[in-house]
């Protein structure tokens, strides 16, 4: 007798693994002379063995398959017996923020809040009583102010120097979100509301992006305006019953209001495609809404650069004009592609305007709109001064030109007879030119709004209210002169061309 000892591995194609067998066998003197018998003999054994190894390995993964499947189903019942009642701060149908910025966007991130907060409840979001509003002088729109009060909004007027007031229409409202990331002070904001429908949509899209969002909670107060020739303004909008049950993303405030939006009646929108949209009267209530002694005027989808709001206190606070006080800081504004992130600083900015990925505002569709800021002199100026600083006076200033600029809230307001497009926003420019005010360009500082923009032709509607506004202007025009006795531009003298003007 003999006894033989074969190693043997044999594959689990279940685990992976080799299955390491050794066989003890007890062979005959007979059998080990005959080869053949005894190869076959041994595998028949392996065989038989890989079979035993196969099905104990088939029946552990079966077994660790039901064993996790029912401590995930344990644990899953003993968190939801865990979890908070009445923290959340969400719409009842609105998705959990994902934890982190949203998204890979290349825009600049706005972290949503956590659904629980130890402040407890959101009191009332927006608010809007329709018999307790004010006219504007001709009686064409109503202003409601304080239809929502941001959390630290007087906090941050007493800390801040300088107050952001913007305006907006509802269908553009999702931009504020990455404004009120980037601006660490007061936001005022105006929003125009065209018909019940929107003012239904309003208040829930208010209340969603005050709840996912903290900087728009605690640093914007909201301020609505509505035209006084709408039929039913005074009526409850009849709307679908899913508005309110939308599930709404905080990741996403654009999406989340096109949601909402889809819920406007046929009506409704026909209706606000007709109707002007009144730049100046909304300009004016989110400006006479800020508490502090300079104010900053944008279009709700100008995106201030990183620290401005912090940047421009402390420039403030320590500049001396020489001009009698009339100074106005013009902060250079540009175009930025969307295929690229938000520059963190000058450098990378003027980087980008290389390339071609960046360029000044309206540079394309009216050149002359920024003209005079100088943008090639601002580039050219190295960013070795990191502390906001004067880089240079608007020498060249010309009629048409409107930057986007901070100054004391005692500039002359904008003309509300100018309603729609066209002699809006450049000629409270210029009778704040007139008035007496040095125009100085800010650096290292900046604003982006999202998109090249090209030019492409105007809608019929949008030429008539530009002819309508030029009119206007004529009247407009020698008020001014009258007001201030000066005529820099020689504006009053149809013979001569409107030239730009060197100024110190």
């Amino acid at each position: 007798m003999a006894v033989a000892n074969a190693p043997s591995g044999i594959h689990n194609l279940f685990t992976g693994k080799v299955c390491k067998i050794n066989i003890v066998q007890v062979y005959s003197l007979e059998q080990l002379d005959n080869p053949p018998k005894l190869q076959c003999k041994r595998r028949a054994m392996v065989s038989w063995s890989a079979r035993v190894c196969g099905c104990r390995f088939w029946s552990l993964s079966i077994l660790g398959v039901v064993l996790v499947t029912c401590c995930n189903v344990l644990l899953t019942i003993r968190m939801l017996q865990n979890s908070p009642d009445c923290e959340t701060r969400v719409l009842p149908a609105m998705l959990a923020p994902p934890p982190g910025p949203p998204g890979a966007k290349p825009r600049p991130s706005v972290p949503p809040v956590s659904n629980a907060s130890e402040d407890g409840p959101v009191k009332e979001e927006f608010s809007v009583n329709l018999q307790l509003g004010r006219w504007d002088a001709r009686r064409l729109y109503k202003m409601f102010d304080w239809t929502s009060v941001g959390a630290k909004y007087v906090e941050l007027s007493q800390r801040f120097c300088v107050c952001l007031a913007t305006q907006s229409s509802l269908d553009r409202l999702f931009s504020l979100a990455q404004v009120a990331h980037q601006w660490a002070g007061p936001i005022s904001v105006a929003l125009f509301i065209a018909s019940p429908d929107e003012l239904k949509i309003a208040k829930v899209y208010v209340k969603f992006i005050r709840n996912c969002y903290p900087t728009v909670r605690d640093r914007v107060s909201f301020h609505v305006a509505i035209p006084k020739e709408h039929p039913s303004f005074t009526s409850e909008a009849r709307m679908s019953a899913g508005l309110e049950n939308e599930k709404l993303d905080c990741s996403k405030p654009e999406a989340s209001l096109r949601l909402l939006m889809r819920h406007r009646r046929p009506e409704a929108a026909r209706w606000r495609v007709k109707l002007p949209y009144p730049q100046n009267h909304m300009r004016n209530l989110a400006r006479r809404n800020c508490q502090t002694g300079h104010v900053f005027v944008t279009d709700v989808d100008i995106v201030p650069s990183g620290q401005l709001a912090e940047k421009l206190d402390a420039f403030l606070r320590k500049q001396r004009c020489s001009v009698d006080g009339h100074c106005a800081f013009v902060i250079p504004t540009y175009e930025l592609d969307e295929r690229v992130r938000f520059p963190q600083n000058k450098s990378e900015l003027v980087r980008l305007a290389k390339k071609g990925l960046a360029r000044p505002f309206h540079q394309k569709v009216f050149i002359y709109n920024q003209f005079a800021t100088n943008f090639t002199k601002w580039q050219m100026e190295p960013e070795i001064n990191q502390e906001v600083h004067v880089s240079h006076n608007v020498t060249n200033f010309e009629f048409l030109y409107e930057p986007f600029y901070v100054a004391p809230d005692t500039v002359p307001a904008h003309d509300e007879r100018f309603i729609g497009y066209g002699y809006t926003r450049n000629t409270q420019v210029y009778e704040t030119f007139v008035a007496g005010f040095q125009f100085r360009v800010l650096s290292p500082i900046f604003t982006v709004h999202w998109g090249l923009q090209n030019k492409k032709s105007r809608p019929g509607w949008r030429e008539r209210q530009n002819s309508l506004n030029r009119r206007n202007f004529e009247i407009f025009k020698r008020e001014v002169f009258a007001r201030y006795q000066k005529d820099p531009l020689r504006m009053l003298n149809p013979r001569v061309k409107h030239t730009p003007i060197n100024t110190p």
